[in-house]
């Protein structure tokens, strides 16, 4: 059985830059319960996607005994993983969230994601033109935030004036994905101070949502509005949940994904030389980052029953660490190497089951487009600073900046 330490130290700041050492460890012991906490570590891959797929497990937080433990007589139990009053449905289980992803995705089709291509390379282009001149550039903040903002937004129908105070209030909203236990209080803050961001973010689609009923517009916010099956609709509560979700989601996880990509390709400069001959391994290049060094690192789960076979008890929080997961050698040859032609890449990144992630294909063209047209235009291109700095996120793990220097950027 694991100490409450050794779980406790993936939210140690000093393991950010590196967690999978530690994984590789905790992958080695699980599946394992937390001793003295009703919780439980599935680290193994085949262990990984059995959970993710057991009718037995549930995306509920309130059914965790942990948290009731820990939010009892705080007052915050009605804040976590909540928002005015309606969780949003990466929180919820069948049929609820059955009837929220329907209506949604309905507005999140196909031809939406596939219509963005064009407007995404232009901002790549745009934003490298932009730094031409400076001969440095730090990949995060003057390229991947922009760009996945800059979509989100425009998708959202947010206007661009708006733009900053969001992004401020969407990076203290996303610190709710963290782990919030009191045993966990000396590495994370307490998640009261997280709540005037969720509030305000709220606040801000309620008076958007009013604006875009009286005026539609065609964006997905307006078709959210008119989403309709067999004449039900998303409530007022849901609409701006899931904005919200839509808001943090869709661009915290493209920016992460983008830095770790060009992470990884910086540090294997062979990967980086073949893209760069071959743009047409841009897709291998963003699956494979999706296994090697993901944007989430971990899923938490809910035992909404006993499941002996894993030790595990009725209301046990589970931390399902699909990044162990995408490493595990029982699965993936030579899991440490980052190797975008690697075969069967079935990497467990954006779930499994009836919480497959919505946003994926949205996420994969960003990165996609964004990587190809970085990796084509930036002429030799140098980590200035290795590892790079990480931002304090534990689950929505990536780098702050990934400062890079260059001899020239190419034309267009």
């Amino acid at each position: 059985m694991a100490s409450v330490s050794d779980t406790l130290r993936m939210l140690d700041p000093s393991v950010r830059p590196d967690p999978y050492p530690l994984f590789a460890q905790l992958r080695e012991a699980s599946p394992f319960r937390v001793q003295n906490l009703p919780a439980a570590v599935i680290a193994r891959y085949a262990d990984c996607s059995a959970v993710l797929r057991d009718p037995r497990v549930r995306s509920d937080r309130t059914l965790s005994q942990l948290r009731r433990d820990t939010l009892q007589g705080t007052g915050a139990a009605q804040r976590d993983g909540h928002v005015a009053s309606s969780p949003m449905f990466l929180f919820l289980d069948p049929p609820d969230h059955t009837r929220l992803r329907r209506l949604v995705s309905k507005a999140f089709t196909a031809r939406i994601v596939q219509r963005l291509e064009p407007r995404i390379t232009e901002l790549a282009d745009t934003l490298l033109d932009q730094r031409a001149s400076a001969r440095t550039l730090d990949v995060v903040n003057h390229f991947a935030y922009p760009i996945s903002m800059t979509i989100i937004r425009e998708l959202l129908g947010v206007p661009v004036e708006d733009e900053a105070r969001l992004h401020i209030w969407s990076v203290l909203a996303s610190r709710a994905l963290d782990p919030s236990a009191q045993t966990a209080a000396r590495y994370t803050g307490d998640p009261a101070e997280l709540q005037p961001s969720g509030v305000a973010l709220i606040s801000y689609f309620d008076e958007l949502v009013e604006r875009r009923r009286d005026a539609p517009g065609e964006d997905l916010l307006s078709e959210l509005i008119a989403a309709e099956d067999a004449g039900d609709k998303l409530t007022r509560a849901e609409l701006n949940s899931t904005c919200v979700l839509l808001l943090v989601a869709g661009h915290e996880t493209a920016v992460t994904l983008i830095a770790n990509a060009m992470l990884a390709l910086l540090r294997n400069r062979r990967e980086l030389d073949a893209f760069r001959a071959d743009p047409s391994r841009a897709e291998a290049v963003v699956e494979e980052t999706l296994r090697y060094d993901p944007p989430v690192q971990f899923v938490p789960r809910v035992a909404a029953d006993d499941i002996p076979e894993m030790n595990i008890r009725r209301g046990d929080t589970l931390i399902v660490l699909t990044a162990a997961g995408n490493r595990d050698p029982a699965e993936f040859d030579n899991p440490d190497r980052f190797d975008p032609m690697r075969k069967n890449n079935h990497h467990l990144t954006f779930g499994l089951g009836a919480h497959f992630c919505l946003g994926a294909p949205l996420g994969r063209l960003e990165a996609r487009v964004a990587l190809t047209r970085l990796v084509q235009r930036v002429e030799s291109p140098k980590l200035t600073v290795d590892p790079p700095p990480y931002r304090d996120h534990v689950d929505l793990r990536g780098p702050a900046h990934v400062p890079i220097e260059f001899a020239e950027i190419l034309p267009r």
